[in-house]
């Protein structure tokens, strides 16, 4: 599998557009998913083009939350391709679910943890005041999470991770919300992680360089640079 961070604020690739939110494309053999969608449509397709990413090869689409941020590019992404379906949290207000229905896309609501495809789940919603799925799938290498922003808290989140797969988690890629996390907030978290045996990191989008850079501190090696047009493949 492969994963492409499409739209970020923080810059990896230079020929991408840097812009406030997030949103990957998680590539598998057989299916294509774009997780979020970004803020803005128009940058995110930009992006996708610049990446050689056609949008008629996703073949569905998660959404983490409902801040606009990571869901403000879905109406131009659904012009291009409404031949999806979109997976969205049962808290979603119903006009947007009707928006997207109208688009030609079939909606499927969110609450519990469930599997999506083969080999990929949803954590189901999780409270942290803003209600918020992630993404999960299972690797040879061990689980792979995808977060959106994390307001239920990274560490909970790779909690509940754990206790849907039973096994370890290799990576950990997305939005963290650590931005205005004290130090000693952002030590605890980087403990945490390590103590429940994350493999990897990548924070990007809402995480913050101080988070960055202290995660980098921690985890060493393990620690992956992310950014719009980051590109990972696990083998």
């Amino acid at each position: 599998m492969s994963i492409t961070v499409v739209y970020d604020n923080n810059k990896y690739n230079g020929r991408l557009t840097t812009a406030w939110g997030f949103s990957c494309v998680v590539k598998f053999p057989e299916e294509t998913i774009l997780f979020d969608t970004g803020g803005d449509g128009i940058i995110l397709l930009s992006n996708m083009a610049k990446v050689g990413i056609n949008p008629e090869e996703i073949d569905a689409v998660v959404l983490s939350h409902i801040h606009g941020d990571h869901t403000g590019g879905l109406d131009k992404f659904l012009k291009q391709n409404s031949q999806v379906t979109v997976y969205m949290p049962l808290s979603f207000p119903q006009w947007m679910k009707e928006n997207v229905k109208s688009s030609g896309a079939i909606v499927k609501e969110v609450h519990e943890p469930r599997q999506l495809l083969e080999g990929v789940f949803t954590t189901g919603e999780l409270d942290g005041g803003v209600t918020e799925q992630s993404l999960l799938v299972t690797t040879s290498r061990g689980l792979v999470g995808i977060t959106g922003c994390a307001h239920p808290g990274i560490v909970n989140i790779v909690k509940k991770a754990k206790e849907i797969s039973r096994d370890k988690v290799y990576l950990v890629i997305g939005g963290f919300h650590l931005l205005e996390a004290f130090p000693s907030q952002l030590s605890y978290v980087a403990e945490s992680l390590l103590h429940l045996g994350v493999g990897k990191v990548a924070p990007c989008h809402c995480s913050g360089d101080e988070a960055r850079e202290r995660f980098e501190d921690y985890f060493g090696e393990n620690y992956i640079d992310c950014g719009a047009g980051k590109d990972i493949i696990i083998t």
